[in-house]
């Protein structure tokens, strides 16, 4: 049980956050220098491998469009992105609307001057963000109208390596960045004022969470014509394991089981839903992850964004989530090119939105898995009065 804690990504986040506010706060010159030359480093890594993850699960995400390609699948895709940017855009309200109440101050000025950096290492990306998503588009879409497996084979082969790329090199890394981050911050005055705020910000996106569960269930009640309390109602086992695992995928087991307890889904549905859902439809992660990037924006750059950047980044947002990979804090990890280019977010912001997105993922996770339920129970309506042959070859 505690070596299983100590290895959780939770821990490792902590453990570096901690760590870095230490190092800060009683280190000298020389010491930052080392910090700094970690955070430029690990951060170039970092970055080198945005393209990659949005080309490696976009592109596939779209490809899959193959010719069993139905209108059932085609609405699904459809109402994941709706719930998503739907949820997206409340999380914005709800952070125009408090932000400015929690009496969060800039800490622009006054901060202490860094050392200089020791040395500068540059691994420029194969391509910048917008290409990798426009590159995913373009190849996912056309693989899908020729229907080509192989190219289907081959882009499923290079997710993999990109998944293996996050675990054996983004992931061990990125404690160390989010250490050294968190030193510089702290180093400077920037962060330590602020750790009061950020307990509170935690907790107002997961109430947004049950406010957003309650709006997709009523609308699937209102929609299929049922109670959808009485799919709500068995998700409380897929609840907490997802608490637990900070992972859709790794929940989907036990959320088929508690799906399958109503009687309001049919199994033919449920089983081809949920599975799909559990990997497209992240709701509560970018709920979460609109509300902190105005958090963050507000904290180091003394502004919240303005909204026409945050209606493009929303948008965006939610194609980079279908294609999110998963992995915990994978929502954030997927769309770090749009955080930089849409919102202008440096290395500081970036490793602290990270941070503070992965020590409430487990409620993300929960609102993703619960609110499937609720999606399935509309995919339900929506096929009324076809074969099941015709569902369950989709």
């Amino acid at each position: 049980m505690i070596k299983k804690i100590l290895s959780s990504l939770i821990f490792q986040l902590l453990l570096a956050v901690v760590a870095g506010l230490v190092i800060g706060s009683l280190a000298d010159a020389s010491v930052m220098k080392i910090a700094l030359a970690v955070k430029q480093v690990g951060g170039q890594v970092i970055f080198f491998l945005v393209p990659l993850i949005i080309f490696g699960f976009v592109s596939l995400s779209i490809a899959r469009l193959n010719s069993n390609a139905s209108k059932v699948l085609l609405f699904t895709f459809a109402l994941a992105y709706i719930s998503s940017i739907g949820a997206a855009f409340f999380g914005m309200a709800v952070g125009y609307e408090f932000l400015p109440q929690l009496s969060i101050t800039s800490q622009l000025q006054n901060l202490r001057e860094l050392p200089e950096l020791p040395f500068t290492l540059k691994i420029p990306p194969v391509m910048d963000v917008m290409t990798a998503l426009v590159l995913s588009i373009f190849v996912g879409l056309s693989a899908a109208w020729v229907k080509s497996k192989e190219i289907v084979n081959l882009l499923d082969s290079f997710q993999q390596m990109v998944i293996l790329l996050v675990q054996r090199i983004l992931l061990p890394v990125l404690p160390f960045f989010i250490a050294a981050n968190f030193s510089v911050l702290s180093y400077e005055g920037a962060i330590t004022t602020q750790l009061p705020v950020f307990a509170a910000v935690i907790l107002i996106a997961i109430v947004c969470h049950y406010v957003w569960l309650f709006v997709l269930y009523t609308a699937a009640s209102l929609y299929a014509r049922k109670n959808g309390w009485e799919v709500l109602k068995h998700y409380g086992p897929a609840y907490v394991t997802a608490l637990g695992t900070m992972s859709s995928a790794a929940t989907l087991g036990v959320a088929l089981q508690c799906v399958r307890k109503n009687s309001l889904v049919r199994k033919e549905i449920s089983d081809f839903s949920i599975p799909l859902f559990a990997n497209i439809h992240l709701c509560g992660s970018v709920l979460t992850e609109v509300f902190l990037v105005m958090t963050v924006s507000q904290i180091l750059y003394g502004t919240l964004p303005d909204l026409s950047s945050m209606i493009l980044f929303i948008l965006l947002l939610g194609i980079f989530a279908i294609g999110a990979p998963g992995v915990p804090g994978g929502t954030v990890l997927a769309s770090l090119g749009i955080v930089i280019s849409v919102l202008g977010f440096d290395e500081a912001g970036t490793a602290l939105l990270i941070t503070i997105f992965a020590l409430q993922d487990s409620f993300g996770t929960a609102c993703n898995v619960t609110g499937d339920g609720a999606l399935a129970l509309i995919v339900n309506r929506f096929v009324k009065g076809e074969a099941p042959d015709n569902v369950s070859s989709i």
